[in-house]
């Protein structure tokens, strides 16, 4: 019991650090954007940042698309692409930071060490037909190594060391910018593997021929480009393609688990207990969440953009498969089934926990996809934790609980199902630490994020960690034709006094009973009648053969006399 107590504090408490620090990666990384830009707008914002991580020689593209100039103006458009070897500099930085990085060769974070290149256009008039091809280069520009800002001298005596390797890279760079084959509509090409950051700035510098006077509507311009990143697998990121991989093998796994769970439950349906039907839900709806995850990827890698719609569904069906999860380790540590033939009062506190956590958790996911402002995911995120680690609390008291009354009632075979069960969760657990702690080291309090090719691992990990669970889950309840010896059998799991008054109670709910009388108390009182009858059965022989053994025959007696004739 102390050590259920103190590994449901520790989890507790991990589960709470865990909801509240939010993902480094919320949101799937498209590979398509389309960028409108008028004249209106254009005096707020002239830099548009763009942030994904490539292959190596991924491809950017830069497409004119349309034009809507009411009269002849000139535009200024160029554009800035770098990338960084600490991933949180990337997708970290800010919207109002983008005027900081524009044009920038110098290193801004330390760790942040890479390349960079910059390309201006000549004046465009929109007045006239442009074409799409107008942004295309005819060879790609070769990348400039970013500076340190700050280096002390014996950095750059170590620079001088190692400038002939430098020298080497950079040469090798050149001669595969140099020697690559410029596709239509592309305007740059990636490097190496890593996070980019490309930054398209479109000023207006005036014309002319501008009409004096003019209304503002005279005046009024839109233009409309489309930005393609493309690589070795279509649109989908670098950083995105191993759990795009992981979705597919983990949906022909639940497949194959689906499968196999009904063709149990069809051969041995006479014997199907009511906590089999719970874990068919879950497989299925852990079925179901793959698959729409999976289809969400091959959108992005296919067509390079999200579908919102399917994005939502799928974290409101990965909200009712955790709170389903949930609710079936929550009834399998009550005993339900088991150890109790229903839940009674607990079956209402169990059902208004489960929607507690499903409002929580859909809220939170829904907040999360549509990027909304970080506090108020946050402010989500908060109670869910807190609920999530109320429940491991209840999952562990009650498991002690269950664990000690199969103790007392010396059933062996359900004590070592729970037993099985209990570790299973002491695992997952241990494991849960171990992650946690690698993790919070390597990206939460890392200054420099630069092993981002392990950043789905974090995802990764606990829908893994979670089909462990249920796969050992449906080892121990799994249907066969010996499920009934763990199903609750009043002969053999005696209910005690309080179970006893509330299943009678249940029973004869709303039924007057004969023969039962309540005093002022509100207790039933037996009738005289039945305390009579009572007193017979227990003073009153009820034939001969009872009286017998309460007589002396004449033999004893006679025996009797003698023995006591010589003891005088």
């Amino acid at each position: 019991m102390a050590t259920l107590g103190g590994m449901s504090v520790s989890l507790i408490t991990l589960l709470l650090f865990l909801h509240v620090i939010q993902q480094i990666q919320a949101v799937l990384q498209t590979g398509k954007w389309v960028l409108n830009v008028d004249s209106k707008n254009i005096h707020e914002q002239n830099k548009f940042i763009f942030r994904k991580t490539l292959f190596n020689s991924s491809t950017i593209y830069l497409q004119w698309m349309s034009e809507d100039c009411k009269h002849p103006v000139n535009l200024s458009i160029s554009w800035y692409l770098r990338n960084s070897h600490c991933y949180d500099e990337v997708f970290g930085l800010d919207n109002s930071q983008v005027n900081n990085y524009f044009k920038l060769n110098a290193e801004v974070r330390e760790g942040g060490t890479g390349f960079f290149v910059f390309h201006e256009y000549e004046l465009i008039e929109c007045g006239q037909q442009v074409h799409g091809d107008e942004l295309a280069v005819k060879s790609f520009d070769v990348p400039r190594k970013i500076m340190k800002s700050e280096s002390t001298a014996s950095e750059r005596e170590e620079t001088v060391g190692k400038n002939a390797t430098t020298k080497s890279e950079d040469e090798e760079v050149q001669e595969r910018m140099t020697s690559s084959v410029v596709p239509p509509y592309a305007v740059a090409r990636a490097w190496e593997d890593g996070p980019y950051m490309f930054i398209v700035h479109v000023e207006e510098t005036g014309s002319s021929s501008e009409p004096r006077g003019g209304s503002e509507e005279s005046k009024a311009w839109k233009l409309q480009l489309e930005i393609r990143m493309l690589g070795p697998y279509q649109y989908i990121s670098a950083s995105e393609w191993p759990l795009m991989c992981f979705y597919m093998v983990m949906c022909i796994i639940y497949v194959l688990l689906g499968v196999l769970w009904l063709g149990l439950s069809a051969c041995y349906w006479r014997d199907l207990l009511r906590i089999q039907f719970w874990i068919g839900g879950v497989v299925f709806l852990g079925m179901l969440e793959k698959a729409v995850y999976y289809a969400e990827f091959q959108s992005i890698r296919y067509n390079g953009v999200s579908v919102q719609g399917a994005v939502v569904f799928a974290e409101i069906l990965s909200a009712v498969k955790r709170t389903l999860a949930r609710v079936l380790v929550i009834i399998a540590s009550l005993g339900y089934g088991i150890v109790k033939p229903r839940l009674g009062a607990l079956l209402h506190r169990v059902v208004g926990v489960g929607l507690v956590y499903l409002t929580f958790s859909v809220v939170e996911g829904v907040l999360r996809v549509n990027t909304a402002q970080d506090d108020l995911v946050l402010l989500a995120a908060i109670p869910l934790a807190v609920l999530d680690s109320a429940l491991c609390w209840w999952i562990f008291i009650s498991l002690a609980q269950t664990m000690k009354l199969l103790r007392l009632r010396r059933n062996l075979v359900k004590l070592s199902l729970y037993r099985h069960f209990t570790n299973t969760l002491i695992f997952t657990v241990i494991a849960s630490v171990i992650f946690i702690i690698w993790m919070s080291k390597t990206f939460k309090f890392s200054k420099c994020q630069s092993d981002w090719r392990e950043l789905w691992i974090d995802d990764a990990f606990w829908r893994f960690l979670f089909s462990i669970v249920l796969l050992v889950i449906m080892f121990l309840w799994r249907p066969s034709i010996n499920s009934q010896r763990y199903a609750f059998t009043p002969l053999i799991d005696e209910m005690s006094d309080e179970e006893k008054e509330e299943m009678r109670n249940e029973t004869f709910e709303g039924m007057k009973i004969r023969g039962m009388k309540m005093e002022s108390n509100g207790s039933a009182k037996a009738s005289k009648v039945d305390e009579d009858l009572k007193w017979v059965e227990e003073n009153i022989p009820s034939s001969i053969a009872d009286m017998a053994p309460l007589l002396d025959s004449d033999e004893e007696n006679i025996t009797t006399q003698f023995e006591i004739s010589k003891m005088e």
